[in-house]
């Protein structure tokens, strides 16, 4: 374990209860009262007997004797690591804090310290993971594989996935449709998005004549076969039923495969595509937000960034001045 950074001697504060026995408590709290997972339980104890060895080198043994520089040296010593242990990953050691800082505000709430040092050590923040978007000719070669199969499947599957692509629409918005909900006419959809928030999205040409094609040729042989009535849901499966994500996800799974893509593709994939596409098209953050049905601008700004680096891209690869 890396050696804790030095601590300045607090000779008057009470060294309160043994941390070890704390820890004992807060994870029986955690499992009766609180009903946590076995795994969570598992991984809070091996993050804070961590933390018990950690302070045990430091000369500290009772919880009173902690201070907030002891907390923020653990956190430094998860990312470091040393000899028995190798560095913790973002993911990992923000969870060992929080254990560390679920300890601490138990031990408050208890009436066993009388303030929480644990309170402003802040977990370390996960990189930023950029979404990931597809050329425009993948989603063409997407689209045309899924269209290849013969029969009805072949044109639900095209529409499906020029409709996802032209609209930015979720996996759970596009196959919750109904067939009123989109209006050839005026080249519109009503969304259904998170806690059911309605948007209008605007729908291309390319999807709109997919989707007419599905519903002309396609739909009624497969509402068909269908035992019970199928409550209008535009896109429907083999059985007449309405389609799950998961049969989406297959329908474009097996469709990327057909088209020879490498890349891992997604039904969200598909989404990230549509905004960044827009984007690089000169669209609007804030058109895009509300396309996308984000609550906030800031979720869709984390698209720029995507932009960004292929601006860089472009000028590193046509810029006589920009090799290094």
């Amino acid at each position: 374990m890396t050696a804790p950074p030095q601590r300045s001697p607090r000779p008057t504060a009470p060294a309160g209860p043994r941390v070890d026995r704390v820890v004992t408590g807060y994870l029986d709290h955690l499992l009766v009262e609180r009903g946590l997972a076995a795994n969570t339980i598992s991984s809070y104890r091996r993050d804070l007997r961590r933390y018990v060895e950690f302070l045990e080198a430091a000369g500290v043994r009772g919880l009173g004797e902690v201070a907030d520089s002891d907390v923020a040296g653990f956190l430094t010593a998860l990312r470091q690591g040393d000899d028995d242990h190798p560095p913790l990953s973002t993911t990992s050691a923000a969870r060992a804090v929080v254990a560390v800082r679920g300890l601490h505000r138990f031990a408050l709430l208890d009436g066993l310290v009388s303030d929480d040092v644990a309170a402003e050590v802040k977990p370390p923040a996960p990189a930023r993971r950029l979404p990931k978007a597809i050329p425009v000719e993948s989603i063409e070669a997407l689209i045309a594989a899924a269209g290849a199969v013969d029969g009805p499947r072949g044109l639900r599957d095209r529409a499906l996935l020029e409709l996802l692509y032209g609209t930015g629409a979720r996996i759970s918005e596009a196959v919750g449709l109904a067939v009123d909900d989109l209006d050839p006419a005026s080249a519109a959809v009503r969304l259904a998005g998170k806690g059911g928030k309605e948007r209008i999205v605007p729908v291309g040409s390319y999807a709109v004549r997919a989707v007419e094609e599905y519903l002309v040729r396609a739909r009624p042989a497969l509402a068909a076969a269908g035992r019970s009535r199928t409550r209008g849901a535009l896109f429907l499966n083999a059985r007449g039923g309405a389609l799950t994500r998961q049969s989406a996800w297959s329908i474009l799974r097996t469709a990327a495969e057909r088209a020879g893509l490498t890349a891992e593709v997604s039904p969200h994939t598909l989404r990230h595509s549509f905004a960044t596409h827009l984007l690089d098209g000169g669209a609007d953050v804030r058109v895009v937000q509300e396309l996308l049905g984000h609550a906030s601008v800031t979720t869709t700004q984390v698209y720029t960034l995507v932009t960004v680096e292929r601006l860089r891209e472009v000028y590193a690869t046509s810029h006589p001045r920009a090799l290094r």
